[in-house]
């Protein structure tokens, strides 16, 4: 177990394996008397959402159901219009719960209609997916889509609790289990080598999903997260380090309409060019660099963003909402295990990095 320590906001995540029959069990403080509901998408409704109701509703839990289709594209405002009147239809109080069973889109979309449903009400985290699991279901970001750009509009808004059990990952297809490896990767970059260097020494385990050391990683992904989301919860400062490859890798998705890379893919190229630029400025040795590409391409991640604009991406780049003062905002690795905020990064040097395969 894992504790977000956030003052009245604190919580717990919990993590095993094989353990979704104590659902019920965990979620004890939660009102019985009030109604619940259960938001997924449909493929994984159809794989655990009969499952997850039975126990709940065996536990003594009034709840319904709320199925969305899933992916970015459905990541937007006329789906949360469409979840609000399925809340009020189902009799949704300010006492009620949200469960968001599924993966980083699921809880992102139904976070963000219980922060905002009566002005604020309690929701849940069960994800499903690796991603969600070590990242997105932890910290409080809630938010949708603009055309314009990625999480344009949401709130920072903490669950109760967040669920994991990893046994999940078994039916996670691998181009999803891979996407959530670059999260992974992400955490030994900027916080910790000797967890880098675990992800350098596991490789083949983890690939073949391992389940021991999947708990492993699971566990401390969510340690060192809890650990910067309490000192700084809304990304004021410190948070931003996990950030690491999204500025780039968010620019990949919006100019690809978000078909061409996973979320983790255009984040693990976006790590590459980041490490490069960090490399470029000299700020990161060499030897660094290397050990930063050669993980992401031993996990089977990719490392290119194809046949995109350079300018193009730097103009979306500019769109990003963590930018101040109408600079770009960059995480960049200093050292494996280490990383900064850079505010002052030329568009020029960033146009030279991605141009340097080109």
């Amino acid at each position: 177990m894992v504790r977000v320590e956030l003052g009245e906001r604190s919580y717990d995540i919990c993590i095993g394996e094989n353990w979704l029959p104590r659902l019920g069990d965990s979620l004890n403080f939660v009102p019985k008397s009030s109604q619940m509901i259960m938001i997924s998408d449909e493929n994984v409704f159809n794989l655990y959402g009969s499952r997850v109701l039975e126990i709940l509703r065996d536990a003594g839990f009034k709840v319904e159901s709320a199925v969305i289709a899933g992916g970015e594209g459905c990541k937007n405002l006329a789906t949360s219009s469409c979840l609000y009147e399925q809340m009020i239809t189902a009799g949704l109080d300010r006492k009620s719960t949200v469960l968001a069973l599924g993966g980083g889109i699921v809880g992102d979309i139904a976070g963000f209609a219980a922060a905002t449903y009566m002005r604020g009400i309690a929701y849940i985290q069960i994800p499903t997916t690796l991603l969600a699991q070590v990242d997105s279901s932890v910290g409080g970001k809630t938010g949708v889509n603009l055309p314009q750009g990625k999480n344009l509009v949401g709130a920072f808004y903490q669950p109760g609790l967040v669920f994991v059990d990893v046994a999940f990952i078994e039916t996670l297809p691998e181009r999803e289990y891979l996407t959530g490896l670059a999260e992974i990767i992400k955490y030994g970059i900027i916080w910790d080598k000797d967890f880098f260097k675990y992800l350098e020494e596991h490789c083949d385990r983890i690939k073949s999903r391992d389940s021991e050391c999947l708990m492993h990683i699971t566990s401390r992904c969510c340690s060192i997260k809890a650990e910067i989301v309490a000192q700084d919860e809304t990304e004021s400062g410190l948070r931003a380090l996990l950030n690491l490859g999204h500025t780039f890798g968010h620019a990949f998705e919006a100019l690809t309409n978000y078909q061409m890379y996973t979320h983790g893919e255009a984040v693990a190229v976006g790590m590459i060019y980041a490490a490069r630029l960090a490399h470029h400025l000299g700020i990161i040795p060499f030897g660094d660099l290397n050990r930063i590409a050669n993980l992401i391409k031993f996990y089977g991640l990719p490392i290119s963003f194809g046949n995109l604009k350079s300018q193009d991406i730097v103009v979306q780049m500019r769109k990003d909402k963590k930018n101040i003062g109408g600079k770009i905002q960059l995480i960049l690795p200093t050292a494996i295990g280490e990383s900064k905020i850079f505010n002052d990064v030329s568009e020029a040097n960033v146009v030279m990095i991605l141009d340097l395969d080109r």
